[in-house]
């Protein structure tokens, strides 16, 4: 390594990463500036709903996302309610897209609906919220106004994340400093992972933010607060581990550039395996229908690559250029004896050892027994349930409801080369005069169904339309939740054999077996269903979530097994290490009690990371986080350290097969390696 030849070098690693860093904190803050924040940007690839949307800048209106504003009076609207929903109309005219129709009353008489068509483009929100402004400005007493439509959720989306992505950062960084300061108890060395995070998640939201700019990547909403839980929690993994190997040889080799280059070669090979496991599940998201799963993989792969990169190059910099003296209070001597037998973690594999096969029928039952949770999952949150509260545009839509059939603030539209035929059909509230495309050659029908668009009946009547119309394209309202539906349970057909399909490879080709990687997978996949099932009893019971976000399932997968597999990943890699020089039984039990306690608070600083999700506004993210800091923890402290290590010692060497350790007699090393002259 030149860190350890040319020992200048790293005072021109330093030079660069100041340089990097001022380079990047000024793009980073830029990233809101790119962030999609469209009603269509995350429609299905492919979808009918989506070739809609597409088709829309064929007709004299384009593409539009309508605020709805309805104005509701449970005695009857007067006049001057009329007069205040008129003179809205006159005022919100020049914000919209095209005419503003005069506000509809209801059959009832207790309510007014003003439909202000807006541009769906990326001032989208800025806009609504205008129009939320001078809506509910000056309102006469006793009537309800409330703004809702597409362009009034993406109001309250937008609300959602801006109000919560800087004090969420803050939480993430106070945890991980808390958790750090426990696991060193030194007044300097915490600071050292935690800058590595914090210089990472800079330079890899400028990244981000230069390729959403200038190389056209899709950032959707909430990408943000993916990317710092991901970040933070992946970098400090990588600089824990990567600190705990260096103390090592700090033991060792009295050059502490000849130590961090032993240390670098050693933990080289499971942190880039790592890295390359997280990054290639992260990118089978690009074989995803869905426009948030399908941004998300390089968006995340980014910032995996620039927490490896940083603790790689600039952490072993900073180390070197500290010197030993950053380890205070637990200076780690050169001649110092390693830490004596008898930790929790030793303790643990000998109690393991004693009946591995007991201890991981056990540790199964107990998965088994949490995935049992999973046999009443519900999937598919309705609108009222996308945020934790209940936002405007939610309390909109109910108003709306009770006073119109269906939901007048998100009908179908329907786009053909001929007009179409809807007579005969149920289902179907009211159909408007058909819109003619620009060219004449396509017209738009704006179709309002008698049930809410993410109902059941709702949706059925989409499926007969498109089969009364199969020349004709069926988007908006209820078919996009059709869509969005079917995107997903493809999705999970397809991106998750992947995803098995990719860490078994990395496994395979690290550890040089079969077996391994197998019962590794098996384990973290056993996890995920008991991480998912013990979810899901806190969802219903605890938080009052009526079903899982049709995302979760898919998400919580991705980060649990790319994760996951990374604890088993650095704890399988250095029982191997430790078999070559000792012997299969004493490798697992010194591979699991040299690793043990780094492992562990690595995984309480991912699991901290994404639980702080849990405090978001929006359900889907509680649920995320929830469920993975509940699986991170599950396979930390029960899975990595308890069922891995008992089914190695219970399959014994043919927990390597095929490879060379299967069949070949380990020879016995020291316990110390021959220090080089330094």
């Amino acid at each position: 390594m030149l860190l350890s030849s040319k020992r200048t070098l790293k005072w021109a690693v330093l030079l660069l990463w100041v340089a990097i860093v001022a380079v990047a904190v000024p793009f980073a803050g830029k990233l809101p500036d790119v962030v999609k924040a469209k009603s269509a940007a995350e429609l299905p690839r492919g979808a009918q709903s989506t070739e809609v949307e597409k088709l829309t800048d064929r007709f004299r209106d384009g593409k539009q996302a309508p605020a709805v504003i309805v104005y509701a009076r449970t005695a009857g609207v007067t006049p001057a309610d009329r007069a205040e929903a008129d003179a809205d109309r006159r005022t919100l005219a020049p914000l919209a897209a095209g005419p503003v129709d005069a506000p509809q009353p209801s059959h009832d008489g207790r309510a007014l609906l003003l439909t202000v068509p807006l541009h769906d483009n990326d001032d989208l929100t800025d806009n609504a919220e205008k129009v939320r402004d001078m809506a509910t400005g000056h309102v006469p007493r006793g009537l309800e106004v409330k703004v809702t439509g597409p362009a009034g959720a993406a109001l309250d989306s937008g609300d959602a994340f801006r109000k919560v992505d800087k004090p969420l950062l803050l939480v993430t960084i106070l945890l991980v400093a808390a958790v750090l300061l426990l696991t060193y108890r030194s007044p300097i060395l915490w600071l050292l992972p935690l800058a590595s995070a914090a210089i990472s998640l800079q330079v890899s939201t400028a990244v981000v933010y230069l390729l959403g700019k200038y190389a056209g990547l899709y950032v959707a909403d909430g990408m943000s607060t993916i990317l710092n839980a991901l970040v933070f929690g992946i970098t400090t993994d990588y600089a824990m581990l990567l600190l705990a190997r260096y103390r090592e040889e700090l033991r060792r080799h009295e050059d502490r550039y000849r130590a961090m280059a032993v240390a670098l070669r050693r933990a080289a090979a499971p942190i880039t395996a790592s890295a390359a496991t997280v990054c290639l599940g992260l990118l089978c998201l690009l074989a995803a229908h869905m426009g948030f799963n399908y941004a998300l993989g390089p968006v995340g792969a980014i910032g995996v690559i620039g927490g490896l990169v940083v603790v790689m190059t600039l952490l072993p910099a900073m180390l070197v250029v500290l010197g030993r003296w950053v380890f205070w209070p637990r200076v780690p001597h050169f001649g110092d004896a390693p830490p004596a037998r008898g930790g929790v973690w030793d303790r643990v594999g000998r109690r393991v050892a004693a009946r591995p096969r007991l201890v991981w029928t056990l540790g199964a039952a107990l998965l088994a027994a949490l995935a049992a949770g999973c046999l009443g999952l519900h999937t598919g949150l309705d609108r009222a349930h996308f945020l934790t509260t209940t936002p405007n545009s939610v309390q909109g839509e109910r108003l709306a409801a009770a006073h119109y059939p269906g939901d007048e603030s998100r009908p179908l539209q329907i786009v053909s080369g001929k007009p179409v035929d809807l007579h005969g059909i149920s289902g179907i509230a009211r159909v408007a005069a058909p819109e003619t495309s620009s060219d004449g050659r396509l017209t738009r029908t704006a179709v309002v169904l008698a049930d809410p668009p993410d109902s059941d009946a709702a949706q059925r009547t989409v499926e007969r339309i498109r089969h009364a119309e199969p020349d004709a394209l069926v988007g908006a309202g209820a078919a996009s939740e059709l869509d969005l539906a079917d995107a997903q349970a493809h999705d999970r057909r397809v991106v998750i054999p992947l995803i098995l399909g990719v860490v078994l490879v990395v496994l395979m080709v690290l550890l040089r077996a079969l077996v391994a990687p197998l019962l590794v997978i098996a384990t973290v996949v056993a996890s995920y269903f008991a991480a998912l099932g013990a979810s899901w009893l806190l969802f219903r019971h605890a938080f009052g979530f009526p079903a899982l976000d049709i995302q979760v399932a898919l998400m919580g997968f991705l980060f649990m097994v790319a994760l996951g597999v990374d604890y088993n990943l650095f704890l399988v890699s250095r029982i191997r290490e430790e078999t070559a020089r000792s012997g299969h039984r004493a490798g697992v039990l010194r591979g699991l009690g040299v690793t043990g306690g780094v492992i562990s608070s690595a995984g309480l600083v991912l699991a901290s990371t994404f639980g702080v999700l849990g405090v978001m506004p929006v359900t889907m993210f509680v649920e995320i986080g929830v469920l993975v800091a509940l699986g991170v923890l599950l396979d930390t402290f029960l899975v990595r350290s308890v069922i891995v290590p008992a089914l190695a010692l219970d399959t014994g060497p043919r927990f390597w097969w095929p490879g060379p350790l299967s069949r070949t007699p380990a020879r016995p090393a020291p316990d110390r390696e021959p220090v080089p002259n330094a």
